[in-house]
């Protein structure tokens, strides 16, 4: 059926399906504005006994004032249901031929009636997934066009009519293909079926989405964190959860999408952020070295460097206690060092354990000699400086960062325990030509930060969350995969990326391998195959690096037809003429609506900004936001991943290649830049193009 477009000069009419949906959003809005002020005029003084509850009340009631904020130019619902009867089942209960309007979160009236329900409620559900052969008991279904923040057209689905023909919604291609301005926006009136599954799936297990570019991929990342926050938001809100995306970039990119749903408390980190506690990154390594430094079997030389500083007891422990002295014999403090190596407990919990242990055992010597010692007795022989001692001599603390600085420092160190796990040419790649006199001045690299990280949850726990989200996947080394893994090792994890897509020299090979090393190798995996923002020109011409990058996985099918949206043009005058065909493509498609993206090989981007200012056009930098002013991003390669265009200038493939350190690290890299468009994509080359593309 087609869409009802509004008359923008024709008078409300009250018999008009459009004027009465325009009368329920607005009357939406006002009960929108009610709520938020019936929170703002709460008093608290009353009811809370001391300041810290008041303190902890009054952020709570501010964090819903911000929850409960009209954003304008954002529509408050975008669909509507109207069911048929009450089946009796889950979906529909208590919705006896009733109408749901379904929007971004909740909204009732004054006498608490709901006017909107949230995208998450379960009664919302079939709103994304009835279909005319399972319409879930909806008899119409009803999608809404809006311009800005007005309500500008609708769209009917009779879903239970057999004289209805089927149809693509306009309406809904018309929001996938809106122009991008700004960061990215939330997907929740055109989430599809197979990615409402997803964002469905329940909290207590992992969900890993391999999804090639513009499946929307991290979109069902970000909104199964909205709904898990939504079905389970007590436990959430005391285990807490974190997204984990691959730059400050990408992360500024997406910030904005928790927000537009109401979820404000989520936060966003890099790997890098995770692990750098204490640790300043100044060094960097050279690719070999740095997949050495990522490899899992790092792990182990790290387990057996930590567990080395155990030594053998070798005097017994005598403590002294008024007039009587208590003898530990040295045999049975190594059955208690022994016991506690066989537990394989975290270093710093034994090296607690092991006074108390010692502290017991000369409890039981007390018993036996006729007294009564308590808990207090227990916990001052373990604090006897004989004791301490010993403990200090056979479980001495340990600092990680001076632990990975020696394994890095000394070659016998390192060989000691990476014996029979590294060859020798590994642990040449890992030792320092120069090596640092201290922690403090040592130039420690990323995959340093990760390795201290690790032998720092050899020592002690580090905290889990309830869920994390990590996005680009595909991108971690084995080492990198469990620093995420710690901090969910009692909670789930949604994991989101595109294999076809790795990027560094240590990229998984496979989902299976990537899980394992993340401590979730029982999760299951999801492929999404329909393509929604990438024109299908520009994706059948990218997929051609596919056999060349990953050999096996499917391609991506668009559901987008856009005749004209790629042009591959060479470039015969050289250099220059190159550098002026890339800012006249560039003036070329700032004549469209929507954002522009630059993309070229980090060492283009100097010459092209020059070439950019010399013509008079200003320019943004990745993570910087896009407005209806400024609208051109001058992109380097390395930092195009994730990011999205309405239309794409490519520069000089073969350079985009030829910045990697091997071949298929360049064609993924190309893959990338190739795959950032929504609507149009202009290819420029001087030299020849990769023999994979051609």
């Amino acid at each position: 059926m087609p869409a009802h477009v509004a008359e923008s000069d024709s008078p409300p009419d009250p018999h008009d399906p459009l004027s009465h949906e325009r009368a329920h959003l607005a009357a939406s809005r006002a009960a929108l504005r009610g709520m938020r002020e019936d929170v703002q005029a709460l008093d608290i003084r009353d009811v809370t006994a001391n300041w810290v509850n008041a303190a902890v009340l009054q952020s709570q009631i501010d964090d819903r004032i911000k929850a409960l904020a009209d954003l304008s130019h954002t529509p408050l619902f975008f669909g509507r249901l109207d069911y048929l009867h009450a089946v009796g089942g889950e979906l529909a209960e208590g919705a006896d031929g009733e109408r749901f309007y379904i929007g971004r979160r909740h909204v009732h009236d004054a006498a608490g009636d709901p006017m909107v329900i949230d995208w998450r409620a379960p009664v919302s559900q079939p709103y994304y997934q009835a279909s005319r052969t399972n319409p879930r008991d909806v008899g119409l279904r009803r999608r809404f066009g809006y311009t800005g923040g007005e309500l500008t057209a609708y769209e009917d689905e009779h879903l239970t009519d057999p004289a209805e023909a089927e149809h693509t919604s306009r309406l809904l291609q018309a929001e996938i293909e809106r122009p991008r301005v700004g960061p990215m926006r939330d997907i929740v009136a055109t989430i599809q079926p197979e990615q409402d599954e997803i964002v469905r799936s329940g909290l207590g297990g992992t969900v890993c989405v391999q999804g090639g570019p513009g499946t929307g991929k991290t979109a069902v990342g970000l909104h199964r964190v909205a709904y898990l926050l939504y079905a389970h938001r007590e436990r959430l809100a005391r285990t807490g959860t974190l997204v984990i995306g691959p730059n400050r970039s990408f992360l500024h990119y997406i910030e904005q999408v928790l927000p537009a749903l109401g979820e404000l408390e989520v936060k966003q980190a890099t790997v890098d952020d995770l692990v750098r506690a204490g640790v300043e990154v100044r060094g960097e390594d050279e690719a070999a070295t740095a997949v050495v430094k990522g490899d899992a079997r790092m792990a182990e030389v790290l387990r057996r460097a930590v567990r080395s500083h155990v030594t053998a007891p070798v005097e017994p422990v005598v403590v002294v206690r008024g007039s009587r002295r208590w003898r530990v014999p040295a045999y049975e403090i190594q059955e208690m060092v022994d016991e506690l190596l066989a537990r394989d407990m975290r270093y710093g919990a034994a090296h607690e354990a092991l006074p108390q242990r010692i502290a017991h055992a000369v409890l039981v010597r007390m018993e036996e000699a006729g007294e009564a010692p308590d808990d207090r007795v227990q916990n001052a022989v373990a604090r006897n400086p004989a004791v301490k001692a010993a403990v200090k001599a056979i479980w001495p603390a340990v600092d990680p960062a001076k632990l990975v600085l020696r394994l890095l420092s000394d070659p016998e160190f390192l060989a000691a325990h990476a014996e029979g796990l590294l060859s020798e040419e590994e642990q040449k790649r890992l030792l320092w030509a120069k090596p640092a006199r201290s922690v403090k001045t040592a130039k420690w690299s990323a995959a340093d930060a990760v390795l201290i990280d690790e032998a720092t949850d050899l020592i002690a726990r580090t905290h889990s969350l309830g869920h994390v989200v990590l996005d680009e996947a595909q991108d971690l080394s084995p080492m990198q995969y469990r620093a995420v893994g710690r901090r969910c090792s009692t909670g789930s994890a949604t994991v989101l990326g595109d294999l076809a897509q790795g990027t560094t020299p240590w990229s998984t090979e496979s989902w299976a391998e990537a899980l394992f090393h993340l401590g979730k190798a029982d999760a299951v995996v999801e492929e999404l195959t329909a393509g929604f923002r990438v024109p299908r020109e520009v994706i059948a011409y990218a997929s051609r690096l596919l056999p060349a990058i990953s050999p096996g996985l499917a391609a991506v099918e668009s559901v987008r037809e856009s005749p004209g949206s790629l042009v591959v043009r060479e470039v015969t005058d050289g250099a220059d003429g190159l550098d002026a065909a890339v800012v006249a493509a560039c003036e070329e498609s700032l004549r469209h609506e929507g954002s522009i993206g630059l993309i070229a090989a980090d060492a283009r981007i100097p010459v092209l900004g020059a070439a950019l200012a010399a013509a008079g056009h200003a320019y943004l930098s990745p993570g910087e936001e896009t407005t209806a002013e400024s609208r051109l991003t001058l992109v380097p390669a390395s930092l195009a991943k994730g990011l999205e265009y309405d239309y794409v200038v490519l520069d000089e493939p073969a350079a985009v290649v030829d910045g990697e350190p091997d071949e298929r690290t360049g064609l993924r890299r190309l893959y990338v830049a190739l795959t950032r468009a929504v609507s149009g994509l202009t290819v420029l080359h001087a030299a020849p193009l990769p023999e994979a593309l051609v």
